[in-house]
């Protein structure tokens, strides 16, 4: 909390929970009842609280075992606060519009990342200079100025808003509306009451949206710089990966100099040959592209063990989804029968008979016509399963992961 400088206490000592609700209805009503035409009927009622269930945020933090010496990260849980359905509305209306925006910029998950990377290895991007660098954002959702991230957010709706609209609201009423969530970020730690003065609350809905608004300014510059050498450059929440041909030193040049461009936004980043980003360890091995799974050190190997109460179904679909996740993470077959190894040491170690580890292992690969794989560990085969399961996950999210037998 004293390292963001996001909060101040609230001296008097009286909880600002009915005064934020006043200032929630009353906005509300101005839109609604007086300068009628700004919201319809519809939004009012969507974004208008439970008066009667409303109740101030409390503040806990999670650690984050990824990072050096286990930094915190300050969650707002802002379940029940008044502004919290503005908030939610305000983000079911711009994340659409700006994931459309964005999406050349943004890592959807893992599995994404591996198809881009492998489309940059097969259009000849990849090469033996070619470096990866990954970045953090340091204290993203706290550290974005209020005025920075309305201004931006003013710009963002001028720019990609239609009629001067997102939807039917119009950008002034967005702004008030957004001002508004930001204002009444209020919240109970140790008996003590607090407004965050910078930053939205991360239990806000609209706060992530708001973030990726302003950072998506702040990047301009080096999206275009990649693209103009044919690199790769995305982000996943606050974490930024790109590949770079050029000398290290430029590198690191360059990102000195973002670093310069915004007080509110601080990079730690990491220049190398071999990079973990999410759940993959990614490797330029002479031009060649090798990703694997990867495992933070802190995490344990658990999973669904075999004698929960889960339906039974779950035993064959947790080695299902599984094996499906290794497939499409590792490029080769060597890597994959490592995560196989480390799949089947998991099984084991939370109850999962032997006999049934290895026949599911086996029926996976004769229900994908890969039994060579499974006997033979086969190059050409592992790697046309590899491309057309990958291929599978993007094209069609969902329904890939359903268990091949329920039994």
């Amino acid at each position: 909390m004293q390292e963001t400088e996001a909060y101040e206490e609230i001296t008097s000592g009286i909880s600002p929970l009915a005064e934020n609700l006043k200032q929630v209805t009353s906005l509300l009503n101005l839109l609604y009842h007086v300068e009628k035409t700004l919201i319809t009927k519809k939004q009012y009622e969507a974004m208008y609280p439970k008066e009667n269930e409303t109740e101030l945020a409390h503040l806990y933090f999670i650690p984050k075992p990824d990072k050096v010496g286990t930094p915190l990260r300050p969650i707002v849980s802002e379940i029940h606060v008044p502004a919290i359905l503005i908030s939610k509305y305000l983000d079911d209306s711009f994340r659409p519009v700006f994931n459309r925006v964005a999406r050349k910029t943004i890592y959807v998950n893992s599995l994404d990342l591996v198809k881009q990377l492998e489309n940059h290895e097969t259009q000849g991007h990849l090469l033996s200079t070619t470096k990866f660098i990954t970045a953090d954002v340091k204290n993203l959702y706290t550290m974005i100025p209020k005025g920075g991230a309305l201004d931006a957010l003013y710009r963002f709706c001028v720019t990609h808003g239609k009629n001067g609209k997102i939807g039917n609201l119009s950008v002034n009423t967005i702004i008030r509306l957004a001002c508004l969530v930001l204002d009444t970020n209020c919240f109970v730690f140790d008996n003590k009451y607090y407004k965050q003065i910078r930053g939205g609350a991360m239990g806000s809905p609209f706060t992530m949206t708001l973030a990726n608004i302003y950072m998506y300014e702040w990047e301009q510059s080096l999206i275009q710089h990649q693209q103009i050498r044919n690199e790769l450059y995305g982000w996943y929440i606050d974490d930024i990966y790109m590949t770079s041909n050029e000398p290290i030193e430029n590198i690191k040049a360059l990102l000195d100099r973002e670093n310069e461009k915004d007080p509110n936004i601080r990079i730690t980043y990491t220049i190398h040959e071999s990079v973990e980003f999410l759940d993959v360890l990614i490797e330029n091995n002479q031009a060649q592209l090798k990703t694997s799974v990867f495992r933070k050190p802190a995490a344990e190997p658990y999973i669904v063990p075999y004698t929960s109460a889960h339906p039974r179904y779950f035993r064959s679909n947790t080695i299902h989804t599984a094996l499906l996740r290794g497939i499409r993470l590792c490029s080769d077959v060597e890597a994959f029968e490592q995560e196989r190894l480390n799949i089947k040491i998991a099984l084991l170690l939370n109850g999962y008979p032997p006999n049934f580890i290895k026949r599911h292992l086996k029926q996976f690969f004769k229900n994908h016509n890969a039994m060579s794989i499974y006997q033979d560990l086969h190059t050409e085969t592992y790697k046309k399963l590899h491309l057309q399961l990958l291929d599978e996950s993007l094209t069609h999210p969902t329904g890939s992961n359903q268990p091949e037998e329920q039994q």
